[in-house]
């Protein structure tokens, strides 16, 4: 059974990664934008997908998508980086204002994902892992728009598709839970603490 709303919520995953390195490449402009924050999406996608090590085989769409945001997020990272010989003076500037303390998030989704998971092996636990810190991945980028005080419309358009997706990833589940009696509380509560994150830069 086809779960639409899984579709729009990656769709809208997709919107956001493309609204960023469109943006990135075409200004050539990275003002407002974390590099933590996507150094953290890049940890959270190559610890959510080890499994693709396995050869474990869901589905082509699946496999695909493992594949695109792995690469996607390291391309991402490269790409700001380059800034550093394309742009020096920006590149600097966003240093300079990207000051979360990002120890803190990779610590607690590691605490985290000892106390809550599946099972206890290498892969559950990175896989709680990614799901936790993805959670709070968003945090140095809203709160470098925060200090900024104000919004470039990349970072507004970037941020609304990444909640976009994290708000149908909830119907996701909730369609999951009624079609296939299927309910990962793990990934529903880290969903929810994400959303609210969200809506609070949104209000």
């Amino acid at each position: 059974m086809i779960n639409i709303f899984r579709i729009l919520g990656d769709f809208s995953h997709l919107a956001s990664i493309g609204i960023l390195i469109h943006t990135v490449t075409t200004t050539i402009a990275i003002d407002g934008i974390s590099l933590k924050t996507q150094v953290l999406y890049s940890l959270v996608f190559l610890t959510r997908y080890m499994d693709l090590l396995t050869f474990h085989w869901v589905s082509l769409y699946n496999t695909l998508m493992k594949i695109f945001f792995i690469g996607s997020s390291i391309y991402i990272v490269v790409l700001i980086q380059s800034f550093q010989k394309k742009n020096p003076i920006a590149y600097k500037e966003m240093i300079m204002n990207d000051t979360f303390k990002v120890q803190f998030l990779l610590c607690g989704a590691l605490i985290m994902s000892l106390i809550c998971h599946h099972k206890f092996s290498a892969l559950e636990l990175m896989w709680s892992f990614s799901v936790w810190l993805e959670s709070v991945a968003i945090l140095p980028q809203l709160f470098m728009l925060s200090k900024l005080g104000k919004a470039q419309s990349l970072t507004v358009h970037y941020i609304f598709a990444l909640g976009l997706y994290r708000f149908l990833y909830i119907f996701n589940w909730i369609w999951r839970y009624h079609s296939e009696d299927k309910w990962d509380r793990i990934a529903v509560f880290a969903g929810v603490v994400q959303t609210l994150l969200y809506s609070d830069f949104f209000y």
